[in-house]
């Protein structure tokens, strides 16, 4: 066995990951998503300021747990995990360049792998600028308190692990689907968004169930419209099969894309 092998395939990855965060950081889709990734910071100050104005006593976590958490894990995440997950494959077959990167002496996984480690790490920085900005801005009066930080740094690595579960399942759903657009929208805005709300197991054949698992359920007497009807799974054990699927999506992604053969059409 050739001990160099791994080391070869690992520069391979690294090397397509720094040529396509690179060219993703200065491409118009992503100035795009970076914009929708604002929506939150402006939604927390009209909140902050409608608060203000109105005298109302709601506490800023309360607002960042149930709004703007509720944003972002049952709409951004999605919209980021799905565009660019597909496109991995798809953007290579409507350019007509998956000729030029597979021919070249690099492996077709780690092209793969190297373009999904280039969009995941672009969509973690996405939804940091937007949780950050907009939990300090709900949470300004308390920015002193220590204790508040724990819950932002718990929802960003929730957030960054349904990032990673989710694009790894929209990557392998682009290797093989034409339409992989359609039906990811169908399966984020429709599967993901119904099932989660069905009592007993059949909650746990939606991610967005673990990613929930992993939220505090609330102590206090207000509702939680992200939490409701929640069954939740033990934190160890959601934070394991988020990781299996990932890891599962992502080997099942290499072998199509290396075996399939694809047409490209003019």
């Amino acid at each position: 066995m050739d001990k160099t092998r791994p080391t070869r395939f690992l520069e391979s990855v690294k090397r397509i990951f720094r040529m396509f965060f690179a060219v993703g950081l200065k491409a118009r889709r992503t100035k795009v998503f970076y914009l929708i990734s604002l929506i939150p910071i402006l939604l927390a100050t009209l909140i902050k300021l409608s608060l203000y104005l109105s005298g109302r006593d709601i506490t800023g976590i309360y607002i960042f747990s149930n709004v703007i958490m509720a944003f972002f894990l049952q709409f951004l995440i999605l919209i980021l995990a799905l565009f660019f997950g597909t496109s991995i494959c798809s953007e290579e077959l409507e350019g007509k360049t998956l000729t030029y990167l597979t021919t070249r002496p690099i492996p077709k996984s780690a092209v793969l792998l190297g373009k999904f480690a280039a969009y995941y790490l672009m969509a973690v920085l996405m939804t940091a600028l937007g949780i950050i900005f907009a939990f300090l801005i709900l949470n300004i009066d308390t920015l002193g308190d220590l204790g508040i930080y724990r819950i932002l740094f718990r929802d960003l690595a929730v957030l960054s692990l349904g990032l990673l579960c989710y694009m790894a399942f929209f990557t392998l759903m682009g290797t093989f689907l034409k339409k992989s657009i359609m039906f990811g929208l169908l399966f984020s805005f429709g599967w993901e968004n119904v099932i989660q709300y069905f009592p007993g197991s059949t909650q746990k054949f939606a991610i967005v169930h673990y990613l929930k698992s992993l939220l505090p359920v609330s102590t206090s007497e207000r509702f939680s419209f992200l939490l409701f009807r929640l069954e939740p799974t033990p934190p160890a054990a959601a934070i394991g099969v988020l990781l299996f699927l990932t890891a599962l999506f992502l080997t099942l992604a290499c072998v199509l894309f290396s075996s399939k053969e694809y047409i490209l059409q003019d």
